[in-house]
Order: C-alpha cells, then sequence, then structure tokens
C-alpha cells in the first residue's frame, strides 16, 4: 500500500569534454567520487568528488558545489581486443580515505587522497594478465571477487593478497540435484476426480536447455548476499549455456543453476538473501526471475515494455536491490524503473529519466546508498543525478467526517484507488483500478464535502498532473472519472521532473517540480487546471516537504530545506494560502516522512534557537517527522526513538514502534505531548501488534485503524484509544445514540455512558430514551449496570486536566458517592422509572427491567409492576411476565409473588416456570380456603420468613403455639419486642430465652435473664460459671444459701481466680466471704498489692503476721523480680549487638548475605565440585535462591506457590534459627516483645519498691530500683538502635496518606508488588526487617524514690 514519494533531487553535468563511467559513494561525508575516462578517445582518467551542498548544511556557499579534483593519470589498456580500458568497480573506503579501481584490463588501483610519508598517492597493487571480467567488493568491505577473462575466480583481501583461486568447470552444474515441488504451478492444482490422466506434477512439460538469448552481451555478473556469507557469479560455461554459481566466502562451489533459456548477464541477490534476480529475455517480453540460493527457480515477474524497447533501450538491462530489500531497480539504456513487492505482486513504483536522452550501448549505472535505503545515484555519460525517496502511503482526510480511508497505490501506469470505510479489499486487488496514459510519480487524495461527499484524486506524471472525481455515496458505486488533464512541459528546464503533488485547500493543488537551473513550485485550479501562480528558486536546490495539516484541511505547508540561506535560521512566507517554511536545520533535515496537525490553543517554534524573540510564533502549526533511523520529531522535539510509521488525527499522533507496539498520544502543545509507556495491558493507549506491521491509514469516525503486515496483507483493527476516544466524543455531544452503538458493535462496557458524565448523564434521561428508542436496547444498557465506575478503572481517561480544560478532579469529591452509601445502579434506575412511568404503555418492559436491574433486585416492585399492568392493561400482562421470568430466577419469583399473598400473580409465575402444577396447584388451593392471617403465617412459615409468621401468629392471639414456634426457629428477641407489654407473658417468653442462653453456654446473659426473673438459684450458678463472682455472691446471699454452701462456692470462686492469677479478687473473697485474713494478705503479697496487705494486716490487728507473711513476701517478690530483670538485660546484651552485626552485613555485601553465607566466609574443601546441578542448586542460583529455592525454571517456580511450601517457610519464620535469612526479624520482634514485658513489670517493681523501703530493706529496695532503672535505660538505647528513628510507623504513615483513594492505591501497588507462596513469607520477612511494617515500642519511664536516691 507504499508508494514512492521524491523528497530530494539533485544534479551534476559532466564538465565540458569529460564522459562519466563510473561513481561511488563516500558514506562518511555523503558525497560521490566520480570517475571520468577512460574512453575510447581519450585514456586520460580523472577522480572527482562532488559535495551536494543539501548534505551540509553548514555550507553557505554555490560554489561548494563544484567538483573537488582527487587525482588524474592515463590508464592505459594492457589488453590488445579492448578499444579502451574501462572501469569494472570503483568502491570508496571511508576510513581510510582511498579509492579502489578495478579495471577490465586487469589492474587493480588505489588512490590515496591523504597519502602517508612514503606512500604513493597512485599505485598499482594488483595486476591479472588475462584480464577481469567483473570484480564487487564484500558488504563489509574486506572481501574483493574478481571474475578473470580466464574462467577462473579470486578472492583478494584488503591488503590486496589472493586467498582463493578458483577454475570454472563444466562439472560445476552436478553441484546441485535440482528436485522442484512445483510451487505455484498449475500441475501442482486440483483439478477433480475426472481430470485426465495425472502426471507427476514435479516434472515440467518443458524442460529448458539454457539456450542463449541474441541480446546476450556474454558478461559476467557478481553479486554478493547481504551478509556476506555467499557471493554469486552469473557467467556463460562453454558457450552453451548461463550458469549462476554460489560460493562460500572460502571459496566453496554451493550450487548451480537450473537451466533457463535466454538467461542474460544481469544479477543483484537480495540483501535480505532469500531471493537472486536475473533477467529472462524471451521472443516477445522480458522477465525478472528469482533464484533461491540452491539453483531452483521461484517465481517471476514482466517488464511492461512494448515491442519496440524490447530491442531499443531494453537490450541492455541491469538489476540492482537497495539495501533494505525493498525496492528493485531495474536499469535500462534510457531509464531505470523501482520495483517494490507487496503480498506477491510486484508494482511499479518509479521510473526515472536520465538528464538528456542520448544513445547509449548500455544501461544506466545506479549506485545505491548503503546506509540510507532510499537513496541512490544515477549516472549518465551527460551526468549524475541524486535521489532520494520516501515510502509513504498516499491516503485521504484522517479528519471525521471525511475519513473514508482513501487509499492510492501506484503500479506504473494503474492507480489503485480504494476506500477502507466503503470496502476493505486486500492488496493487490482494489475496489477501482484507473488507467493511466504515463507512468505515475505521485498521488494526492481530497475528500470536498458541499451537498455530497466527493473526493478529487491528483495523479501527477511525467507529462503533466490528472485530476480524477469520485463520488463516494452513489450506490452502486462508481469508479472515479478523469475530471481534466494539465500538461507541464518546460522546455527552456534541463532535466525537469516533476515530485510532488498536494491540494491546498479545496480549490487549488500544489505541484513540486525541479530541475538542473532550479526548482519550482506551480499552484493549479482545481475546477480547471489552470496554472494560477508558477514559483520558480533558480539555481536552489533543496529537500521540498508537502504537509497538509489534519485539523484545518484547507491549509498545506510546504517546508524546505535550502541550500543556502544567509539569515535567519528560518525565513516563512504565505503565497495564495500556501505556507511556504524555509530552514537549515531541525527535524527537517533528517525527516523524510511529515505531517502537521493545527491545534485549537497553539503554540509552535519552528526553529531550533531564533534569533529574535519576534520570530516566536503562536500560529499552532505542529509538524511531526519521522528520521530514517526511527527518530519521531514533533518540531524540534524527539518523541520516540523507535518509530516506524505514524499518522496523525485531529486527537491523536498514532504510532508504531519497533518492539511491535501501537501507542497514541492525544494531540496537544509540543511541551505537553506525553508519550504512553511499554506498557499494553495497563494503558489504553498501548496495544500489542504483530511483528513488522506498519500503519496504511485511520478512519476515526468507525473508529477503524488499518494496517500492513511484512508480507503485504492489510488488517484492519479498532483500538480502544479510538473507540474510547469517539464514546466520550459521542457522549460529550450529547449524541447518546451513537455512543451505545459503539458500546454495543466495539464490546465497550456501557457503564461508561453513564460514568464518563454521571451529572449530564441523569440529567438527559429523556434525550436518551428519545435518541435510543427500541426497547431492547434500552433493557441492553440497563442489565449491563454495576456499581464500577469504568471510567476510573478499566477506562480511565488518559487526557490530562490541561488538555481537557478542567482542574484536577479531588479524591475526595470521587468518593463521595461511595461514602454516602448512595448506588449508582439504584439512582440510575430511579431517574428511568421517572422518566418511563410518563411512556407507558410502550415502556412496560423497560420498566420491569429497571426494578429488577436494581442492586439487590427490587423483585417485589417489578412485581407489583406487573399487578398493576394485569389490572390495566390484561393484554399486556402474559408479555410482562415472561419478560420478569426471563430476566430473574423463576423460582425467586415465584416465592416473591407468593410473599405478596397475590395468589393469582403466583399462578402467572409458576405457570412460566418448570413446576410442576401438581406441586403448587393443590398448596394455592389449600391457601384460598383459608382466613388472611392464617394464609398469609402458612405463606410466610413456608417461605422462611419466620419473624413474619410470628407477628401472624401473635396477631392470632395463639400463645401456645408462640411458646412452640419461638425456640424452634431462636425468635426470642422478636417475641420478647411483640410482648412487651404483657408482663406474664412477656416472663414466660424471658424464662425460655434464659433456659436457650444457659444451654448455649452463653452464662452472662443468661445470668442477666435468670436475675431479671428473681430466679437466684439459677442466677447465681450461671455467674459462677461465667466467672463473674462478684454477681454469683451477691445472687448467694439473696438466696440465702446456708453458711456451709455459701463457704463452698466461695473457695470454688476463690480456686477459680488463682488460677487466672488475679490474685488481688481471690484475696477479697477470703477476707469478705471466708474471714481468712493470713491468706488475704498472703494473696495481696503474691500480686505484689502490699498496700493492701498491710492495710489489712492493720484493720484486723493482726501485727503477728508482720514478719511471716509480710517480710517473706517482700523478699520472695524481690527474688523473683530481680531474677527477671536480670534475665531481661542479658537477653538485650545479647540480641541487640547480634542486629547490628546482621545489619552490617547486609549493608556490605548484600548478594552474601541473602545467599546465606551470613558468619564469614568459612573453610570450604577444595575437593568439592561447586559445579550447579539439579540437586544443589544454590550455587547457580540469584538473590534469594537459597530461601525461596526458585532456580528459574517454570517448574519449580509453580511449585513455589504451593501452600504446602508456604506453610514449612512460615514455620522456618517463625524459628528464626541463627544463620537463616529470618533472623534478624526474630531478633527484632524479640526485642520488642522484651519491651513490652518491661513496660508491664514496671508498675510492680514500684509497688515492691515502696514495699521494701516502708518495711525498713533500705538496701534492697535500692537495689531493685537501680537494677530497674538500668534496665529502663538499656531498652531505651536498644529500642534507638534496633527501630531507627527515620523508619515511619505504621500509624504515621496511614496518616500521612490524604483520602481513602491514595490509600486504596497504596494497599493495591502493595498486593501487585508482592510475590505468592514461600516468596511472599520471604517478602513480608524483608519488609518487617527493615522496618516499613513493625512499630517502634515505647519504653514507659520508672519514676524513683527521693528517699532512695543515689549520691553520685
Amino acid at each position: 500500500m507504499r508508494n514512492l514519494r521524491n523528497v530530494h533531487r539533485s544534479f551534476l553535468e559532466s564538465p565540458s569534454g569529460l564522459q562519466l563511467t563510473s561513481s561511488a559513494w563516500d558514506l562518511e561525508t555523503n558525497s560521490v567520487i566520480c570517475a571520468f575516462g577512460p574512453y575510447k578517445d581519450q585514456a586520460l582518467l580523472q577522480l572527482k568528488r562532488w559535495k551536494n551542498s543539501v548534505e551540509s548544511p553548514d555550507s553557505v556557499s554555490v560554489a561548494d558545489d563544484a567538483l573537488t579534483h582527487i587525482a588524474s593519470w592515463d590508464a592505459l589498456c594492457p589488453i590488445p581486443d579492448l578499444e579502451c580500458d574501462e572501469i569494472l568497480d570503483l568502491h570508496y573506503f571511508s576510513d581510510t580515505s582511498i579509492v579502489c579501481l578495478v579495471f577490465a584490463g586487469g589492474d587493480i588501483v588505489v588512490v590515496r587522497e591523504d597519502p602517508q610519508f612514503g606512500e604513493e598517492k597512485i599505485e598499482i597493487v594488483g595486476s591479472v594478465d588475462a584480464g577481469i571480467s567483473a570484480a564487487v567488493w564484500s558488504p563489509e568491505e574486506e572481501l574483493l571477487a574478481i571474475s578473470t577473462r580466464a574462467s577462473t575466480f579470486l578472492y583478494m583481501t584488503r591488503d590486496f593478497e589472493n586467498v582463493t583461486d578458483i577454475a570454472f568447470s563444466y562439472d560445476d552444474l552436478k553441484a546441485s540435484k535440482h528436485v522442484s515441488v512445483g510451487w505455484g504451478k498449475t500441475e501442482t492444482q486440483f483439478k477433480g476426480k475426472r481430470a485426465r490422466a495425472l502426471r507427476d506434477p514435479t516434472m515440467p512439460e518443458i524442460v529448458d536447455d539454457g539456450t542463449l538469448n541474441e541480446f546476450d552481451k556474454l558478461d559476467t555478473t557478481i553479486t554478493w548476499r547481504g551478509d556476506g556469507a555467499y557471493v554469486a557469479v552469473n557467467s556463460i560455461e562453454s558457450e552453451l549455456r548461463r550458469v549462476i554459481r554460489v560460493y562460500s566466502r572460502d571459496g566453496t562451489l554451493d550450487s548451480a543453476s537450473e537451466p533457463v533459456d535466454g538467461l542474460v548477464g544481469a544479477l543483484s541477490w537480495r540483501p535480505a538473501g532469500n531471493l537472486l534476480a536475473g533477467i529472462q529475455r524471451l521472443k516477445n517480453h522480458i522477465d525478472v526471475v528469482f533464484f533461491e540460493r540452491n539453483g531452483l527457480r521461484h517465481g517471476q515477474f514482466s517488464l511492461r515494455l512494448t515491442e519496440d524497447e524490447l530491442t531499443g533501450s531494453a537490450a541492455d538491462v541491469s538489476l540492482k536491490w537497495n539495501v533494505d530489500s525493498s525496492v528493485l531497480a531495474v536499469c535500462f539504456k534510457d531509464r531505470v524503473q523501482l520495483w517494490s513487492m507487496g503480498n506477491y505482486h510486484y508494482y511499479l513504483k518509479q521510473e526515472i529519466y536520465p538528464l538528456a536522452l542520448a544513445s547509449s550501448q548500455k544501461a544506466l549505472s545506479l549506485v545505491w546508498h548503503t546506509e540510507k535505503p532510499l537513496r541512490f545515484i544515477l549516472s549518465s555519460e551527460e551526468g549524475i543525478q541524486m535521489f532520494e525517496y520516501n515510502s509513504i502511503v498516499c491516503n485521504g482526510s484522517t479528519s471525521p467526517p471525511d475519513d473514508y480511508g482513501i487509499v492510492a497505490v501506484i503500479d506504473g501506469k494503474m492507480l489503485k484507488v480504494t476506500s477502507m470505510r466503503l470496502a476493505n479489499v486486500p492488496p493487490p486487488m482494489a475496489l477501482h483500478e484507473l488507467s493511466l496514459s504515463q507512468n505515475a510519480y505521485d498521488v494526492a487524495v481530497n475528500v470536498v464535502r458541499a451537498k455530497e461527499p466527493v473526493a478529487f484524486i491528483g495523479v501527477l506524471h511525467r507529462e503533466g498532473i490528472s485530476l480524477y472525481e469520485w463520488a463516494l455515496t452513489v450506490k452502486p458505486p462508481t469508479p472515479p472519472s478523469l475530471r481534466w488533464l494539465k500538461k507541464i512541459l518546460v522546455e527552456d528546464q534541463t532535466g525537469f521532473m516533476q515530485q510532488q503533488v498536494a491540494f491546498n485547500g479545496e480549490e487549488e493543488l500544489v505541484v513540486l517540480g525541479s530541475a538542473v537551473d532550479g526548482s519550482s513550485i506551480r499552484i493549479l485550479e482545481r475546477e480547471s487546471g489552470f496554472i494560477r501562480q508558477e514559483i520558480m528558486f533558480a539555481n536552489e536546490k533543496f529537500r521540498g516537504l508537502i504537509a497538509q495539516s489534519t485539523k484545518l484541511p484547507l491549509e498545506t505547508c510546504l517546508l524546505l530545506k535550502v541550500a543556502s540561506v544567509v539569515s535567519p535560521s528560518r525565513s516563512e512566507s504565505n503565497i495564495n494560502g500556501l505556507r511556504v517554511v524555509q530552514t537549515l536545520g531541525g527535524f527537517i533535515n533528517s525527516s523524510p516522512r511529515v505531517e502537521a496537525v493545527r491545534l485549537q490553543k497553539p503554540r509552535l517554534l519552528l526553529t531550533q534557537e531564533p534569533s529574535h524573540e519576534q520570530d516566536r510564533q503562536d500560529d499552532g502549526l505542529v509538524i511531526f517527522g519521522l528520521a530514517d533511523n526511527g527518530i519521531l520529531f514533533a518540531n524540534e522535539r524527539i518523541l520516540a526513538r523507535n518509530c516506524t510509521s505514524f499518522l496523525v488525527t485531529p486527537a491523536h499522533l498514532i504510532f508504531t514502534t519497533s518492539q511491535h507496539l501501537l501507542k497514541f498520544t492525544h494531540i496537544a502543545k509540543v511541551e505537553e505531548l506525553e508519550v504512553p509507556p511499554d506498557t499494553p495491558e495497563l494503558d489504553e493507549r498501548c496495544r500489542s501488534i504483530e511483528r513488522g506491521a506498519r500503519l496504511v491509514t485511520v478512519m476515526p469516525s468507525i473508529f477503524a485503524l488499518v494496517m500492513q503486515m511484512p508480507r503485504g496483507n492489510i488488517e484492519t483493527i479498532y483500538p480502544r484509544a479510538l473507540v474510547l476516544a469517539g464514546i466520550r466524543h459521542s457522549i460529550n455531544t450529547k449524541r447518546y445514540k451513537r455512543a451505545f452503538l459503539a458500546c454495543r458493535s466495539q464490546r465497550v462496557d456501557m457503564n461508561i455512558l453513564h460514568d464518563h458524565d454521571p451529572s449530564g448523564f441523569l440529567a438527559n434521561i429523556r434525550l436518551f430514551l428519545d435518541q435510543i428508542d427500541k426497547v431492547e436496547h434500552i433493557d441492553l444498557f440497563l442489565s449491563q449496570l454495576r456499581e464500577e465506575d469504568v471510567s476510573k478503572s478499566m477506562y480511565k481517561e488518559t487526557i490530562g486536566a490541561s488538555l481537557l480544560g478542567t482542574e484536577e478532579a479531588n479524591p475526595e469529591a470521587l468518593s463521595v458517592r461511595i461514602a454516602h452509601g448512595v448506588s449508582k445502579v439504584n439512582s440510575v434506575c430511579n431517574a428511568f422509572l421517572e422518566v418511563l412511568h410518563e411512556r407507558t404503555p410502550a415502556r412496560f418492559q423497560n420498566i420491569i427491567t429497571a426494578h429488577v436491574c436494581k442492586v439487590p433486585p427490587d423483585l417485589d416492585a417489578g412485581l407489583l409492576e406487573i399487578a398493576r399492568i394485569r389490572e390495566q392493561v390484561p393484554e399486556e400482562a402474559d408479555r410482562t411476565v415472561e419478560h420478569i421470568c426471563f430476566l430473574a430466577d423463576v423460582n425467586r419469583l415465584y416465592d416473591n409473588a407468593l410473599g405478596l399473598y397475590d395468589l393469582k400473580l403466583t399462578l402467572l409465575i409458576a405457570q412460566q416456570s418448570q413446576k410442576d402444577p401438581r406441586e403448587y396447584l393443590p398448596f394455592l388451593q389449600n391457601l384460598q380456603g383459608m382466613a388472611p392471617l392464617r394464609r398469609q403465617y402458612l405463606i410466610d412459615n413456608h417461605l422462611g420468613r419466620f419473624g413474619k409468621a410470628l407477628k401472624h401468629l401473635h396477631d392470632l392471639n395463639v400463645f401456645e403455639e408462640v411458646k412452640n414456634y419461638v425456640p424452634k426457629h431462636n425468635l426470642y428477641e422478636e417475641a420478647l419486642e411483640l410482648y412487651r407489654y404483657q408482663a406474664d407473658r412477656l416472663a414466660e417468653i424471658m424464662r425460655l430465652y434464659a433456659d436457650h442462653l444457659h444451654q448455649s453456654s452463653n452464662f452472662k446473659e443468661a445470668g442477666i435473664a435468670y436475675d431479671y426473673l428473681q430466679d437466684y438459684i439459677a442466677a447465681s450458678e450461671s455467674y459462677r460459671l461465667a466467672h463473674l463472682w462478684k454477681e454469683s455472691l451477691a445472687c448467694a446471699m439473696f438466696i440465702p444459701l446456708p453458711q456451709s454452701q455459701l463457704h463452698s462456692l466461695a473457695h470454688t470462686l476463690a480456686d477459680a481466680l488463682l488460677e487466672s492469677k488475679d490474685f488481688f479478687s481471690a484475696a477479697t473473697i477470703y477476707l469478705d466471704y471466708l474471714s481468712d485474713v493470713p491468706t488475704a494478705a498472703r494473696l495481696f503479697c503474691k500480686g505484689y498489692f502490699f498496700a493492701d496487705a498491710l492495710r489489712t494486716i492493720g484493720l484486723h490487728q493482726r501485727l503477728d503476721l508482720l514478719e511471716p507473711v509480710i517480710d517473706a513476701g517482700l523478699i520472695e517478690g524481690m527474688s523473683s523480680t530481680t531474677e527477671l530483670l536480670a534475665d531481661c538485660k542479658s537477653q538485650l546484651h545479647a540480641q541487640v549487638p547480634r542486629i547490628i552485626d546482621l545489619r552490617a552485613k547486609k549493608a556490605e555485601d548484600p548478594l552474601s548475605f541473602f545467599d546465606g553465607d551470613i558468619n564469614g566466609n568459612a573453610d570450604i574443601p577444595d575437593n568439592v565440585s561447586l559445579a550447579p546441578t539439579d540437586a544443589s542448586t544454590a550455587g547457580g542460583g540469584s538473590l534469594f535462591t537459597r530461601y525461596t529455592n526458585r532456580t528459574g525454571t517454570v517448574e519449580t517456580n509453580a511449585t513455589r506457590k504451593t501452600s504446602k511450601n508456604r506453610r514449612r517457610e512460615e514455620r522456618k519464620r517463625a524459628r528464626g534459627k541463627k544463620g537463616s535469612v529470618y533472623e534478624e526479624e526474630y531478633l527484632i520482634n524479640s526485642v520488642g516483645r522484651l519491651v513490652q514485658r518491661v513496660n508491664t513489670v514496671s508498675e510492680d517493681v514500684r509497688r515492691l519498691v515502696i514495699g521494701l523501703t516502708r518495711r525498713g530493706m533500705r538496701e534492697r529496695a535500692r537495689a531493685v530500683e537501680s537494677a530497674m532503672a538500668n534496665l529502663v535505660h538499656l531498652c531505651r538505647s536498644s529500642v534507638a538502635d534496633v527501630f531507627p528513628a527515620t523508619s515511619e510507623t505504621v500509624g504515621e504513615r496511614e496518616s500521612a496518606r490524604t483520602g481513602p483513594a491514595e490509600q486504596a492505591d497504596a494497599k493495591g501497588a502493595d498486593r501487585l508488588l508482592r510475590p505468592k507462596g514461600a516468596d511472599g513469607v520471604l517478602w513480608d520477612s524483608l519488609e518487617a526487617s527493615l522496618g516499613t511494617k513493625a512499630e517502634r515500642p515505647l519504653v514507659k519511664g520508672f519514676e524513683r524514690l527521693s528517699i532512695l536516691a543515689h549520691v553520685n
């Protein structure tokens, strides 16, 4: 689908008296080395360099175009058979500035531009006595392949040393055993059972003998494969036939071609390596034939020549592939044709003529640039031309509504035109094929919308321009018709050539042409073809690019890269509406493919460094350019460095990358253009495409994008970015039907119709229903509603707020609806119901749908609506019942209808279900004959609505049934509410409830219920079982219990409290209920309540207990406390240094730390193999391998995610074994628990110190107090070391997050990053050890007694 457009043409006429004989590229400077002579009348050979000023932007003088002399000498021919010597190969080595010439006479000459001391400027480095028939350097310039006139084949190195000498022989033809399987032959096609007798399809009907053609020049041709691994030689063997021999780089014969009649000397190996192209001359036509490396034929195509041309200009034909194998140049005597292939069809894209038509005996010479695929030089005796082409798609407008996807493909005198919007015809076919009088050069398409859209197609050819008119909406479709033909013949301009054509608005065409003496721009009227204005650029050469603006089709911009501009660096002019921009540098110099777009609020800098502030113009023209090296520009800004093709629409810049991704960039100011990342799974602006796909055209109106695959077939896709952009635009313009149909056809979630603009949608429900008049479509929309806001999740808007012209959305405002508990689905359904109720009865079905689609479904309302319809419009009842049964579960509808106590409606629903009438009819008939309350009770009981059934029993005043019904269905609370004003019945229900609670082991509430009923015996027992000793003893006193039973109960409760270590409560029981003062004092001391123990002894005048109870308790408490404090201190001294040591080792060598070598480098026996095996993979693993066992294989990674491995890893983490990766986390947690333990015992120690001091044990009190103070100080320093102050606590991090949206995003990111299985356990451990989850514990202070203060 691509054409070749000429973007540059330079000329050089041969100096007077000289004839150009050969040329070569200097890749470093992009200049041309020209050789003049020798020829028949002159043996002098002159080497000159042609510097093209367009390739040297720094030059400002036209004189730089003059030829620079390199060297000259007399090239005498040593072979008498030749009239004069001939240059067979001219090659320039840019790295050494050496020109190498290979002559037919046998000499190999090097010319050094800058000879060093002791080197000659011109030197004959080798000679072949028999003469040379062909010579070519390998692509990497390391080997020179030479074919001699003595039928030998030589390899020479860069130092001109002969490394291979091969003699051609007839036995070479036996190198290949050619077996054809008949690919593409009619013999291999199936013709049916009754076809004539089958024959072997691998045996052709006619076998070629390889006979020579009368036009064969008996020459030899050599061509290398693109990678330099093989070389092919086309020569005549034994004067009988032509043979193509293929040799490897070491000189081994690889194959020989099969015999082909009429094969001539032309040969060119496609750099891609799959085909060799040759020429076969037959009686009435000439074919370009292809060979595989094994010598077998592989297809062909015919050159489109007349009978006169077969014997005239086509008497000598040569072939040249360009460097990227995309274009094949066929060189004749008077012209060159450029062919390209797509979908196995060869297109004639360009036909180029020399400066002057002169009689020549050999084909024109063409030399491709080896780095720029579409740049070449065309040489003839009269001079040399430099061409540069661009592979582009000639498509129509991409701006709606004129985006018909018109693509015009040039194929010689045939123009293939297809509108992808009307018919998606795959190439090489087309919707219409236009026959032209001349081979086309360029084509332009423009759609003009008057009454009906009409496409105008301007075709540029050698004689002039033709305009075709195409009515796009005519049924049936008609082909374009010729409107007029305007011949543009310039007799006074030598070498004039049409280059480009474009439409300038709707009424003008712009034609760009060039000649030897300058270039020209012609502006023609569209209606008549009259040349309105002609602009000449005398003696100037420029690179011209015509770019039509995408947003305003009425504007055309001509970008000129001028050879000589003095100042400023950019100049602009406007000629009859044509914007002409001239510039020296920037992206125009390196971007042969450009498109322009105009912004609504523009800002443009066309120059790199404007010399004046007034050069900064806010005219809004943004020019996108794609360089040959894949750099995509927007004016001067680089957007991407791996772009392969691009298109521009009013809303998007669309481009493909070498990573096989399709990207969309929203059109904006140059500095605001945002290129999406390579995340097709997360961003709608990026999606994966087939390898090598290129863009052809885009049709935003139908959301379609057409791409062409490398083979040539096309594919139409509907990218989400285009679809969603169109849907959003339709919603913003309130074209809801268009948006709905787009969602329906492109499978887009219809929630976007509401979520994109909720307030606008709810305010335009009536408009929505007016536009979408089909009931089924409204049902489809309502049925797809859900609570998710798709505009913030799956279809998140990718246009920035600055481009939308709105402020950034407040994250807190986004969740207001959710925070207030308002359901989106219910609000939309309610809004629809308000409008639909005004449009009944046509919208009965939609009303039912709106009720059923609520969350949860409002089936009762839907059924009541059906009941109303049954009364008002009986004929619609059956249809609405069928519809609601389709939307919801019919069994559930049956239950809901039954729950409405409407037996007729229930019967209608049952009839639509699969229920057996023998099941529901007797049941409904039985209900029909009952009293209303009894019927409602049975219905609710049947439906499991026991609370409502209990209420009906209450209304029936059947208390005995209630007493049986309440325990059966656990309806105690409902029964208590119903009988709250009936004391006697309330007591009976409460008794049932209390028994139920006691049986359910809810002893606390059971005791309260019994206490409410004043059943103190049961209440005391329930309180005892609930360990509520105060309530239990109080109820026991209310009974009252006998003294012995009361003491037994008190002993039981006290023992239970001692088991739970509640010493204070147990002591209180012994003191108050058992009058056991010694035991009470002893228990107070055991709980460190020494003040209460002393108070009890004093109150009961038991001073004899001071020493045996109080002092003994103090000494015992001091002993246990001192031991505890010592243990805590030793634990801190052991664990904190270990943590610091682990962290130091981890910071010093993380890889060794996580690989398990925490204890330092140990001695490893040297007789142990450390090679990784299946049994031991730690040596070959990476970070975390030892602890996650992830060796990189799919099986292992899958196994690590199992729950079994996760549990095993959790056990390792819990143990925290020394030397493992979990040790640090274990130690940190241990320190945290120790601090909590110290905070817990701090109050006990304080009471112990006071008690010791009161009993005169001052030194002991000082010792305990000092130990506790030192431990608190040690804990604080340890916490500072283990939990650094820079780490935030969980509460601090949560408070730093502002709003629920940020917290949800953070939690979601953590879930995405955290691995699964055993790896997740390691992840959690690392986070804990780094302090990202653990809070820093707070160490409580310990207040000392002043009377025990130490004097330092």
